[in-house]
């Protein structure tokens, strides 16, 4: 719907009577495209950069150990286990300190963005002259700190976005991981040739050149992300008005606004939200995968009987692939306003993936270790769990009503799902090789939870929407779930159960 004004007074029509006024509209079609074409080419694609470099920093480790790293740092006597403990060093910061998504309603984000950018990209640089395990592991937890604030992105476009409109511009960003995954294999393989004619270590050389970038563009950030719709400096002042205008919930739902819910209210009210802590669930048992196969694709293509060199370069088409799916299944589920059933689709694929990953070994299917269908597995496998991390993400946003729950049910999200990388990255031991069995199999289990609970969870939604459909007199089709009726952003009318008047679950 349109933006509505009162031609008499002159002030948006939620703040007059609505009977007995002649309306015409605040904005055209062509211009709310306008404002989201500017969003989409200035702010969406920046911030997917932005995740591209602080996928890069975070993933290269994986390069590097095929590169020279593991027997420089390495103690003596060796000491397994010290590459799992550079992993999790990373995710546990990043876990304790995933409270910094919700920073993003406090501090400026052109400030907070840059601060992020900068720390990330001073920390993944300087791990290019680390001496030891110890060193390197104090390192990674600095990277997992500066990197914990920027997974409030998603909660930040929805500041820009409508509902329906947030899933394609999350795969963005989203999509610049396996993107970034696939730049990172390639480059590594550019780099670990050159450093053949450099005094500097190949895996030295990799951090180097690739964590300077982001010093570099967090000046940038500075000039370029906008703290609101209103703030963009690339928007005119028509435009910022018609970015504010579109975001605002419908006159009929806002004329009655009630006050009966606060913002601690409504943060509190997630924790007993069953749809958020399924959600958060979901996402826990996809990052297994998701933070897991991008670190350990190199060594276990290594172990397949490829080169170094080799290994560097077949990890990227699995991402590439990756990343143009993600965008197209992004655009179809904001397409479908549905997120349910091609995540549930994606969450099988992958487990298909892994189980003949899993199973490689076994007397169904004796493979070889250089097998060409255990490297074509890889494919579903990343495929489908980079997909569901984008449509779950969309889902939980979509199902919070207003910026409150919003950024408290995100930070649910991510409190919960970031403990899956604690088991994610100890999948895949050496002793496991050349199959590494075990890993696939959690992995392929994992997925197989995820579709189960995706299944649940539409299940509950559906019903739960079906009881609210009767409770207002509306039809009992699905014509509600995820429209624009509600409240997109924040506001509405906020009904008994402290819900918008109008208000569906997506499913």
């Amino acid at each position: 719907m349109k933006g509505e004004l009162d031609e008499e007074e002159g002030k948006p029509s939620e703040e007059q009577p609505l009977r007995g006024r002649r309306r015409r509209q605040l904005y055209t079609a062509e211009e709310e495209k306008a404002v989201v074409r500017k969003f989409d080419r200035k702010l969406v694609v920046f911030v997917a950069l932005l995740y591209l470099l602080s996928f890069l920093d975070r993933s290269n480790i994986g390069n590097a150990r095929v590169a020279g790293m593991d027997e420089d740092l390495q103690s003596v006597p060796p000491r397994e286990g010290w590459y799992e403990w550079a992993l999790g060093a990373f995710y546990i910061a990043y876990i304790v300190f995933e409270w910094m998504a919700l920073l993003w309603r406090v501090i400026p984000a052109h400030i907070y963005v840059a601060a992020l950018v900068m720390s990330w990209g001073v920390t993944a640089s300087l791990q290019a002259v680390a001496v030891n395990y110890p060193m390197l592991i104090c390192l990674r937890v600095l990277l997992g700190i500066g990197e914990a604030g920027f997974t409030g992105v998603p909660f930040y476009l929805s500041f820009f976005f409508k509902r329906h409109e947030l899933a394609f511009r999350t795969a963005i960003f989203v999509s610049a991981a396996p993107l970034a995954t696939s730049f990172a294999a390639s480059l590594a393989w550019v780099i670990v040739k050159l450093a053949e004619y450099s005094p500097i270590a190949p895996w030295r050389l990799l951090f180097l050149i690739e964590g300077f970038p982001s010093v570099l563009v967090a000046g940038i950030a500075w000039r370029i992300i906008p703290d609101s719709p209103q703030t963009a400096p690339y928007l005119t002042r028509r435009e910022k008005k018609v970015a504010r205008l579109r975001l605002q919930p419908s006159s009929s739902s806002s004329s009655t606004t009630t006050t009966s819910s606060t913002p601690l209210r409504d943060t509190l009210a997630v924790l007993t939200d069953p749809a958020a802590w399924l959600t958060a669930l979901i996402f826990l048992l996809t990052n297994m995968a998701y933070s897991s196969l991008p670190v350990f694709l190199p060594t276990i293509l290594t172990a397949m009987g490829h080169t170094p060199l080799q290994a560097q370069a077949l990890s990227a088409p699995p991402y590439l692939a990756a990343f143009a799916i993600v965008l197209a299944t992004a655009w179809a589920s904001d397409a479908m306003r549905a997120r349910s059933p091609l995540l549930i689709t994606h969450a099988l694929a992958s487990a298909a993936g892994y189980a003949v990953l899993a199973l490689a070994d076994s007397p169904l299917l004796r493979l070889d270790p250089g097998s060409t269908m255990r490297y074509l597995a890889v494919y579903p496998a990343a495929v489908g769990f980079f997909n569901v991390v984008v449509l779950t993400i969309a889902w939980s946003i979509n199902n919070q009503r207003g910026t409150a729950r919003q950024g408290a049910g995100f930070a649910l999200l991510q409190a919960v799902g970031q403990c899956g990388p604690l088991v994610g990255t100890r999948l895949y031991p050496d002793a496991d090789a050349p199959y590494y069995t075990r890993g696939m199999t959690v992995c392929a289990v994992a997925m197989c939870g995820v579709a189960l609970l995706a299944v649940g969870l539409r299940a509950w939604l559906g019903r739960v929407n079906r009881r609210w459909d009767r409770e207002e007199g509306v039809g009992s089709g699905e014509e509600g779930v995820g429209g624009e009726g509600e409240a997109l952003v924040g506001g509405g009318e906020a009904g008994s159960s402290g819900r918008e008047k109008g208000f569906r679950y997506m499913l």
